[in-house]
C-alpha cells in the first residue's frame, strides 16, 4: 500500500521547508572574480556576518535637511559662481543635504540682513560668512554658537586648526572658545602698473616719499581726462586706512576696549593721505568712493597705482595687458612696509535647527579642504587660507604661473591686526564719520581725530568697565 509512504514523504517536505523558513537570509553574492576570501584566522562565524549585514542593509539613512548660506559678493570675481560649484561637489557627496546660497552685496549686508530677519522673529540662515571683526559684536548680540563640540567630533582637529594661517586664525577666538573658521581672506597691497612704471623710469615704491614721488609722476592730463598715479577708496576707510597708521609706526586700535586715533602716529597718517592729493596731486581730493571701480580703472590703465583687497587679484589679471606689480603699503621711513588681514570667517548661527547646524558644519569642513582652499584662491585672488593649500599640485603649478599670489601671502609679513573692537559697529561708524570729514576738509585732522577718540571711548564705556 503506497499511502504511509507518500504521508511520509509530505511530512518531510514540511520540515525542510519549516528549516528554511527559519535560516537567516544571506545577501546574494558578488560575481566569483570579486570574492576576497578572509584570512582563515580571522574569519568570522557565517551567522556573525549574515548578522551584520542584515544590520547594515536595515541602517536608517539621513534624513533630509536643507540649510542657507548667506555670502558676500561685492569683489571682482565670480564668486556666486564658484561657490554654486562647491555646493554641487557637496551635494554630491551628502545628497541628502540641500544648500541654498543667498547672496549679497558686501559683509556688512550678510550681517544686516541676519539681524533684520532675527530681530524680526524670523529663522536666521544656517550659516554665514561676515568679517572675522565682527566677533565681538555677533557674541554679544547672541547670534552665533561656537564651533569646540563641531571640532570635537573631528578625528584630528588639532591637526586641521594649526594647518590655519596665523593672521587669519587670531580673531577666532574669544573668551575661551572658537567661533568662526576662515575662508573668504585677503590682504590690504597696493596694485601697481609695472610697465608704466618701467617706461617712466621708476622702481616700486619703497617709503612714503617714494610713493608720493612716483604717483606725481604718474598722474597725466589729456584734455579734459586725468590719468592719476594713484586711486586710494575710502568710502569704508578704516580697513585700507589701517596699513598707513601702521607704517606710521601706530594701529589704530591697541586691544578690544582701547583705541588710538588721536595717536600722532594715526593723525600724521591721515594727514600723509590728503598730502596725496593736496600736495602732490596725485589722486582725487576728498573721500575717494570708488571700491567698486577702482580695479577696472587700474586694469583699463586709467590709473597707475590703487590700494584695494587682494581678493581682487584674479579680476585685474584677466583685464590687464601689462605687467601687474603686487605688494605691501609702502610705510613712512624707507625699506618699510605695512599691511592688514581682512575678509570673512564661515560663522554658523543660533536658532536653527541641530541637524541644520551640523550640515553647517560638514560644509565648513567640505570647502576647507586643501583643494578647495587652494581653488577659490586661484580662482579670486584671495589668500589661500591654509598651509597645506599651497602643497596642492594646482596651487604650486598657479605660482609659477602668477607669483603674485605669493605676493599677496607675503604681504601678511608686514601686517597688523585688523580694527576689531567692543561695539565695533559703533566705533567704527565714528571712525569713519571723523575721518571722512578730515578728508574733505571739513575739520583738521587733529580735531577730527581728537574727537573720534571722546566719542569712541564713550561708545565703548557700557562694553569695557
Amino acid at each position: 500500500m503506497r499511502t504511509p509512504k507518500l504521508l511520509m514523504a509530505f511530512v518531510a517536505f514540511l520540515l525542510f521547508a519549516s528549516l528554511v523558513a527559519c535560516k537567516p537570509a544571506t545577501p546574494a553574492q558578488p560575481p566569483a572574480q570579486e570574492k576576497t576570501a578572509p584570512p582563515a584566522e580571522t574569519a568570522a562565524p557565517v551567522e556573525a556576518a549574515s548578522t551584520e549585514e542584515v544590520s547594515a542593509t536595515e541602517e536608517a539613512a539621513p534624513e533630509p535637511v536643507t540649510i542657507q548660506v548667506y555670502y558676500p559678493v561685492a569683489v571682482d570675481a565670480p564668486i556666486a559662481d564658484i561657490l554654486k560649484g562647491y555646493i554641487d561637489a557637496f551635494e554630491a557627496e551628502y545628497p541628502y543635504i540641500t544648500v541654498e546660497p543667498v547672496f549679497s552685496g558686501g559683509y556688512g549686508d550678510v550681517q544686516t540682513a541676519i539681524q533684520t530677519t532675527i530681530d524680526g522673529g524670523g529663522q536666521p540662515p544656517a550659516l554665514a560668512v561676515m568679517l572675522a571683526t565682527s566677533l565681538y559684536d555677533l557674541v554679544n548680540a547672541d547670534y552665533i554658537v561656537p564651533l569646540d563640540d563641531f571640532l570635537a567630533g573631528m578625528d584630528d582637529s588639532d591637526t586641521y586648526l594649526n594647518d590655519f594661517l596665523p593672521a587669519f586664525l587670531a580673531n577666532s577666538y574669544y573668551d575661551g572658545k572658537l567661533w568662526s573658521i576662515p575662508f573668504q581672506r585677503s590682504a590690504v597691497v597696493l596694485y601697481y602698473n609695472a610697465s608704466k612704471f618701467e617706461e617712466a623710469g621708476l622702481e616700486p615704491p619703497t617709503s612714503w616719499q617714494s610713493w608720493a614721488e612716483a604717483a606725481q609722476a604718474l598722474t597725466t592730463t589729456e584734455g579734459d581726462v586725468t590719468h592719476w598715479g594713484l586711486q586710494y577708496p575710502s568710502g569704508w576707510p578704516y580697513w585700507l586706512f589701517q596699513p598707513l597708521a601702521i607704517g606710521a609706526g601706530q594701529n589704530i586700535f591697541k586691544d578690544e576696549c582701547t583705541v588710538t586715533f588721536n595717536d600722532p602716529a594715526v593723525i600724521e597718517a591721515a594727514q600723509f593721505y590728503i598730502d596725496l592729493s593736496h600736495v602732490y596731486q596725485a589722486m582725487p581730493e576728498g573721500v575717494q568712493g570708488v571700491w567698486a571701480t577702482a580695479p577696472t580703472d587700474f586694469a583699463n590703465g586709467s590709473t597707475a597705482m590703487i590700494v584695494h583687497s587682494s581678493g581682487s587679484l584674479s579680476g585685474i589679471l584677466k583685464q590687464a595687458n601689462f605687467d601687474v606689480g603686487v605688494m605691501p603699503v609702502p610705510g613712512k621711513e624707507e625699506g618699510t612696509y605695512a599691511s592688514v588681514p581682512g575678509g570673512g570667517n564661515f560663522y554658523i548661527l543660533k536658532g536653527v535647527p541641530p541637524e541644520q547646524q551640523e550640515a553647517a558644519w560638514k560644509f565648513i569642513e567640505f570647502v576647507t579642504r586643501p583643494e578647495y582652499v587652494a581653488d577659490f584662491s586661484i580662482q579670486t585672488g584671495y589668500i589661500a587660507t591654509r598651509a597645506s593649500a599651497y602643497e596642492t599640485d594646482a596651487m604650486k603649478a598657479y605660482v609659477e604661473k602668477v607669483p603674485q599670489a605669493l605676493a599677496t601671502r607675503e604681504a601678511l609679513k608686514y601686517a597688523g591686526a585688523e580694527f576689531s573692537t567692543q561695539n565695533l559697529g559703533q566705533v567704527r561708524n565714528i571712525f569713519h564719520d571723523y575721518l571722512q570729514r578730515a578728508y574733505n576738509g571739513e575739520m583738521s585732522v587733529e580735531e577730527a581725530m581728537a574727537a573720534a577718540q571722546t566719542e569712541a571711548e564713550a561708545a565703548l564705556a557700557d562694553f569695557c568697565p
